[in-house]
């Protein structure tokens, strides 16, 4: 069993946030915590983000594509600008030990009574079809995937792994006064050559309760 993370009461930051992807076997860990039964809100936050407010920072996730490595099927990991290693909910715990290759993921549903809101609330991702170069130039988004994990855990994955489908996707439903965290790494699969550029695309995270 993991150790216990002790965490105080906290108001809801968003119920979205955005990441960035520029584009051209992890154990999985993460923890799930419960919360007080509280008034109903929702607490989300993808990469670096602030504890007692909304935070509108959108973290980048990148990768260069060496030209001897162009399109040979050899998967490529993608580095993070997020600062976050830290929990947000309350006891600094290091949830994402280098986070230059991960991004924290946090979410949370909190209410008073089964009176006072639905069981649970539905964490998803939106991301684009493609990445764009600014000569048009695309890249699937399904190139991109991640994989999970979360130090000193040794709970069940509550986030999984996955690979963007280039629309919306649950990624995990949060119990009613339960909070659940781990940290993503993401891949880029380069398994075609493409043609020169800087490849965009942003991706949205939310986390919503009916």
């Amino acid at each position: 069993m993991p150790s216990p993370r002790r965490l105080p009461l906290l108001r809801p930051l968003a119920s979205a946030l955005l990441l960035v992807l520029l584009g051209q076997g992890t154990l999985a860990h993460a923890w799930s915590l419960t919360l007080t039964a509280a008034s109903r809100r929702v607490f989300l936050h993808v990469g670096n983000g602030t504890a007692d407010a909304n935070n509108a920072t959108v973290n980048l996730v990148q990768v260069s594509v060496p030209g001897a490595q162009l399109g040979n099927g050899t998967a490529l990991a993608m580095t993070s600008n997020s600062t976050q290693s830290a929990s947000l909910y309350g006891d600094g715990y290091t949830t994402c030990p280098t986070p230059a290759s991960q991004v924290m993921v946090g979410a949370s549903y909190r209410r008073s009574s089964a009176a006072n809101g639905p069981a649970s609330a539905t964490l998803s991702v939106t991301s684009p079809a493609n990445l764009t170069s600014t000569a048009g130039d695309t890249i699937p988004f399904t190139q991109i995937s991640w994989t999970v994990s979360a130090a000193g855990s040794s709970v069940p994955n509550v986030i999984p792994a996955g690979t963007f489908n280039g629309a919306t996707q649950t990624l995990a439903t949060v119990p009613a006064n339960t909070y659940i965290e781990n940290c993503h790494s993401f891949v880029f699969a380069n398994t075609a050559p493409r043609a020169a550029g800087t490849y965009n695309g942003q991706v949205v995270y939310t986390l919503s309760s009916p």
